[in-house]
C-alpha cells in the first residue's frame, strides 16, 4: 500500500513562474484532455476548453460576486486557511469528461498556450470532482486526496481554521464566480442530448439565470475539477533561435519533493 504523503511544506518550485505567466493571459483556457473508450473498449483520448479558476483553496471572487455570496450564504466566504498547487475548473457533472475522469482513475491532462510570452505549458496528473453529496464515498475519497495535498497558511491558527472552513462553503463560492446565466446551463438539458429529444420535465430550464446559489437543480449539477500535477513540462519559445524545456516531476517518496531536468525542446 502506498504511504500517504505528506502536505508540501511550501510552493512548487514551478508554480510561481507559471501563475506570473497565466496573469498574463486575457482569458485563462486550457485544453483538458481525459482517457475515454470506444465500443471496442479501445482507449481514445478527449480534449476540450475549460477555465482555469485557480489553484484550490485560494480562490478569490470580484466584490460584486463576494456580495452576491453573502447575501445567499450566512458564512461567505472560507477563511484564508489553506493554499496549494493543484488547479481547478468547473463543469456539469452530467457531462462525459466526469465519467471518464472515473473510468480512467482521475487521469488528465491540461495544456496552456500562454502566446503573451510564448510558452506552453503540461500539466499531468490525477483529477478530482467534488461538489456532490457529502455521503457518497467518492465525494468523501475525492476531499480525502485534496485535503492531504493542501498547505496549511497559519500553523497557529489550525483548529480555529479548520472548525470555520467547509467544503461546502468552498464549492458554493466556485457556484458564486459564474455569471447568473452561466449558473443557469447547469438547468439546462443534459449535455450532448440530441435536440429531438428534448425532455419536457420542469427541472429544465433554457436560458435562465439562476441568481440562487443553492438551486437544487444547478446545484445538483454542479461539480468543481480539482486536478493534482505530478508531471510539469514547459516549453519557452520566446527566442525562436533557442528554445528551452524543461520537465518538473513529483517523486514518489512521501516528502512530495520535485525534481527538475532541462530538455532538449
Amino acid at each position: 500500500m502506498e504511504e500517504p504523503r505528506k502536505s508540501p511544506s511550501s510552493p512548487a518550485p514551478w508554480r510561481s513562474l507559471f501563475q506570473s505567466h497565466i496573469e498574463k493571459m486575457k482569458d485563462p483556457y486550457f485544453v483538458f484532455s481525459t482517457v475515454a473508450r470506444d465500443d471496442k473498449g479501445t482507449p481514445v483520448p478527449r480534449a476540450r476548453y475549460c477555465v482555469f479558476r485557480g489553484f484550490f483553496g485560494e480562490l478569490k471572487l470580484r466584490p460584486s460576486e463576494e456580495d452576491d455570496l453573502k447575501k445567499h450564504h450566512k458564512d461567505g466566504l472560507n477563511p484564508d486557511a489553506f493554499e496549494s498547487d493543484m488547479l481547478t475548473f468547473t463543469t456539469d457533472v452530467r457531462m462525459a469528461k466526469v465519467d471518464q475522469l472515473v473510468q480512467s482513475g482521475g487521469a488528465a491532462e491540461a495544456v496552456f498556450w500562454v502566446k503573451e510570452v510564448t510558452s506552453q505549458w503540461r500539466v499531468k496528473g490525477k483529477a478530482f470532482v467534488i461538489g456532490g453529496s457529502p455521503t457518497e464515498k467518492e465525494e468523501l475519497d475525492a476531499r480525502a486526496e485534496i485535503r492531504r495535498t493542501l498547505r496549511i497558511l497559519q500553523q497557529g491558527d489550525i483548529e480555529a481554521n479548520n472548525k470555520e472552513w467547509s467544503w461546502d462553503k468552498e464549492v458554493t463560492a466556485y457556484f458564486a464566480c459564474l455569471h447568473p446565466i452561466r449558473r443557469g446551463s447547469f438547468k439546462n438539458p443534459p449535455p450532448g442530448l440530441p435536440m429531438a429529444e428534448n425532455p419536457t420535465h420542469s427541472d429544465f430550464e433554457f436560458g435562465e439565470e439562476v441568481t440562487d446559489l443553492h438551486d437544487p437543480v444547478a446545484r445538483k449539477n454542479f461539480r468543481v475539477v480539482v486536478i493534482r500535477p505530478e508531471e510539469i513540462d514547459q516549453v519557452d519559445l520566446s527566442d525562436y533561435r533557442k528554445g528551452q524545456r524543461w520537465k518538473w516531476t513529483l517523486s514518489n517518496n512521501v516528502d512530495g519533493q520535485w525534481r527538475k531536468i532541462e530538455l532538449w525542446p
